[in-house]
């Protein structure tokens, strides 16, 4: 199966039309996953054959709206979701701070290969996670420091406390919370703010493991990828939400 993952944030209107025509599509080519819509953009995590997955992107691309979206991709032996849904949502990410607006403007990002070229010369800057903790706990990069957030909308009061003299690098998954998380960032007043572009999965394919300690949480039955963006074996605790190994019963904030 071929797994994409993309978003863009763009005003959009007549959602529900568009929900209805994307779900059809969908379906029509046996895609499963989830794409949500808002007022504010499109967010979507598909997963099906590469013949079907090259003919939705095909789809999307001929609309205007939608022609520059960057998927990132990877595989798996098994279909990692069960349902097709197109949801209506008020924000495709969610932070709750309307006057952060990502279809407007975004901070500046950084390639994985300058990202990599900054730790491999140790340069002096903040490498900051934006994810939530128990992802955390499954990977991150040596060095980076997290807010322990249990949920994303908490974000902007915890980042009140970083260091404003050195540059800022922000991370999460696939880069769709940065894309809040750095212009919250810049509205507080901090000076020099970027975002990896596309996020751990794109710093995998592009440059590899290299500074990543672990494995990256995926949000479907995978679990978790490791640097090869191949599926783990993890299972996730059902109660801390955190990683469990083969062979164990339970992680180790649960047990």
């Amino acid at each position: 199966m071929k797994n994409i993952a993309g978003y863009k944030f763009i005003e959009l209107t007549e959602v529900e039309d568009l929900q209805t025509l994307l779900l059809q599509q969908c379906q029509s080519i046996d895609l499963k996953g989830t794409i949500l819509l808002s007022s504010e953009g499109i967010n979507i995590t598909l997963a099906g054959t590469e013949e079907n997955v090259a003919a939705f992107q095909a789809y999307l691309k001929a609309d205007p709206r939608f022609e520059d979206i960057t998927f990132r991709e990877s595989h798996s032996k098994m279909q990692p979701f069960k349902f097709m849904r197109v949801k209506l949502k008020k924000e495709i990410i969610t932070m709750g701070k309307p006057e952060i607006r990502p279809e407007v403007s975004r901070a500046p990002a950084i390639s994985p290969q300058d990202l990599k070229q900054w730790l491999d010369e140790n340069k002096d800057f903040t490498l900051l996670d934006t994810r939530n903790d128990y992802e955390v706990r499954f990977g991150t990069f040596r060095g980076a420091e997290h807010f322990q957030l249990k949920d994303f909308g908490e974000f902007p009061e915890r980042a009140t406390d970083l260091e404003n003299i050195k540059p800022i690098v922000m991370f999460c998954t696939g880069g769709i919370r940065c894309e809040k998380a750095g212009l919250a960032l810049l509205n507080q007043g901090y000076q020099e703010v970027y975002q990896l572009e596309g996020g751990i999965l794109n710093y995998f394919s592009e440059v590899g493991g290299d500074h990543y300690d672990g494995e990256c949480f995926v949000f479907d039955q995978r679990i978790s990828v490791d640097t090869d963006l191949q599926e783990t074996g993890t299972i996730q605790c059902i109660t801390c939400q955190g990683p469990v190994k083969t062979g164990q019963t339970a992680c180790c904030i649960a047990s």
